[in-house]
């Protein structure tokens, strides 16, 4: 019999499963309890359960968790990056960082990805599958487990493109925000996309309260082209259209993503088109100076250089913030998380790597 993942269904779909058993639908709400408030890792916790109903449910269903495989944590600010390993032996990597407002995690929705953006990690090995909904939400769960602490804020920007992995990611934001779990608000996620033009349609139909992240990175057809794969196939124009009716729809804010990288799109001339898109419909603009990546031939720029940026933007009366990077020092930063291994300060990224791939 084909086992169902029962961390990745809603309390209904629960409750439904748990009849077909022949057991009271308070049984599912009960399960629920153990699974998103407890966050029990075997049926063998779910002590207020009989040993008989224990045996069914583990004869019918999975229960995910992932394994925690190397945490290091930052000198600099305290972030701390998991790398965790899935049941089939990839390998995907979280950050936890601290804040004044609270407790931030960036999750991964995919073991590794194929929009080939030529600045970042995440996709230097391509894409091996998609998560399912308890594997993000498992890395919520396995990193309040490590830390002891409440996280309060989600952001799915880890390895791998969050619209390219719609229909988990819907489920795992119905499971995050949901009654019967952590109870984290909708306005406390953000998702960021790259740009899957239907896929942005579908999300603002849904009307959730969630913030949508554009990673812009360019204000030309040719330029972003040559940095974003993706946008060979959705237009500048297709996008941005996609965006302002994401906004229309959900009465949400849409924050541009832009990644600063030195000589190549961190001009006036650039800086001036970000303000022309970004004014037109009163996205918010998040600059975030560029992370290194060894494999990637491109240079951060200055602080000032930034800065500069900043201030060209808020003359043309952009609302634009410069994103505290954190866990830079544990290559633990935007666009610096990837498939496979993580590097950081450990020597053994390489066997890491080769331990996932020989469990593929």
């Amino acid at each position: 019999m084909l086992k169902t993942d029962i961390k990745s269904l809603t309390i209904e779909e629960l409750k439904t499963k748990l009849l077909e058993m022949g057991e009271k639908p308070f049984r599912g709400k009960q399960i629920y309890g153990w699974l998103h408030e407890k966050q029990a890792l075997s049926f063998e916790e779910m002590s207020n359960l009989s040993l008989e109903l224990r045996r069914r449910l583990a004869e019918r269903f999975t229960l995910t968790h992932l394994e925690m495989v190397r945490v290091q944590e930052s000198a600099v600010d305290g972030t701390r990056k998991y790398l965790l390993r899935l049941y089939d032996g990839n390998l995907i990597e979280s950050v936890w960082m601290r804040y004044h407002h609270g407790n931030s995690i960036c999750i991964s929705s995919q073991a590794g990805c194929r929009m080939g953006c030529s600045f970042c990690a995440s996709t230097l090995d391509g894409l091996a599958r998609n998560l399912t909904p308890a594997e993000m939400l498992e890395q919520v769960y396995a990193v309040t487990r490590h830390t002891g602490q409440r996280i309060s804020h989600v952001v799915v920007m880890g390895t791998g493109e969050p619209l390219d992995n719609y229909d988990s990611l819907l489920r795992f934001l119905c499971l995050l925000t949901g009654e019967g779990g952590l109870h984290i608000s909708q306005r406390n996620v953000t998702v960021s996309t790259c740009g899957i033009v239907p896929n942005i349609y579908r999300l603002a139909r849904e009307k959730l309260q969630i913030t949508l992240a554009l990673s812009l990175h360019a204000v030309t057809d040719e330029k972003r082209q040559s940095l974003m794969p993706v946008a060979r196939r959705y237009p500048l124009d297709e996008v941005l259209a996609a965006c302002e009716y994401y906004q229309k729809e959900t009465g949400r804010r849409l924050t541009l993503e832009y990644s600063l990288i030195r000589g190549i799109n961190d001009s006036g001339e650039d800086a001036a088109g970000l303000a022309a898109i970004a004014g037109k419909c009163g996205f918010h603009v998040n600059l975030i100076a560029w992370n290194p990546v060894s494999e990637r031939g491109f240079a951060p720029p200055q602080r000032a250089q930034v800065e500069a940026f900043q201030n060209k933007l808020e003359k043309n009366g952009i609302n634009v913030t410069i994103r505290r990077e954190m866990g830079r020092d544990i290559d633990g930063a935007c666009g610096q998380l990837r498939y496979g291994y993580s590097r950081g300060n450990s020597s053994d990224g390489s066997e890491l790597l080769r331990a996932s791939r020989r469990h593929r």
